[in-house]
């Protein structure tokens, strides 16, 4: 399962939020305020069997629906400390396990919805993540994905460019990640897409399984 990840990038991904984990929340007050209508609305689109991908500190726990059955990983295991901490002070009950999007270890065609809020921009190889739900999730499934990406535009994307290294290093998170072309690239179906946030710059995508699952 784990053949051909990039083992170093993965754990420097996984050391940067167990470093801030602590603080994460914090940090993100102010955007939360915008970001939960948001996580709301991606998961009003969620049904059956859940997995939830980078479940973090377990923002989304309180958007899940009364009785959903989910199942949440999460790279950090700081992080997954405090989500099961959320999830117990919220009497969520979801499965929470600690794991890579990369190589997920269930069997295809499990799950009737993957989601993920803000993900994609960390994991180190965004399309292996991709095809891994479009493996798992059944063909009539849907994947829900919450993302920032880089700013089309000529002076705003040439200056995300440039200040992408810093803030990966710093937060752990990229900037400029071509999430929809990535969707496209991970051979899923793109349903939909809602363009939110100042410039567009955060997406809404709702995809479908396609028929391919590998990876080049």
């Amino acid at each position: 399962m784990n053949s051909g990840i990039d083992l170093k990038a993965t754990a420097q991904t996984k050391a940067r939020y167990n470093r801030i984990a602590r603080f994460y929340d914090l940090i993100e007050t102010a955007s939360e305020r915008r970001f939960k209508l948001w996580r709301e609305k991606l998961w009003s689109h969620a049904r059956g069997d859940i997995l939830e991908v980078g479940v973090g500190t377990g923002k989304n726990f309180p958007c899940h629906r009364r009785g959903a059955n989910v199942t949440g990983i999460e790279l950090a295991d700081r992080m997954l400390d405090r989500a099961r901490e959320r999830a117990r002070q919220l009497g969520t009950p979801i499965d929470l396990r600690e794991g890579d999007v990369q190589a997920l270890e269930f069997p295809d065609n499990y799950f009737d919805t993957a989601a993920a809020t803000f993900v994609f921009c960390s994991v180190p190889d965004p399309i292996r993540g991709l095809r891994a739900l479009n493996r798992v999730v059944k063909p009539d499934g849907r994947i829900l994905l919450l993302e920032h990406v880089r700013i089309d535009r000529p002076i705003i994307g040439r200056l995300m460019d440039l200040l992408n290294p810093l803030i990966v290093r710093v937060w752990g998170a990229n900037i400029n990640r071509r999430t929809v072309e990535n969707v496209k690239r991970a051979g899923l179906e793109i349903e939909s897409i809602e363009h939110l946030g100042p410039m567009q710059m955060v997406k809404l995508i709702v995809a479908r399984p396609g028929g391919e699952t590998g990876h080049s």
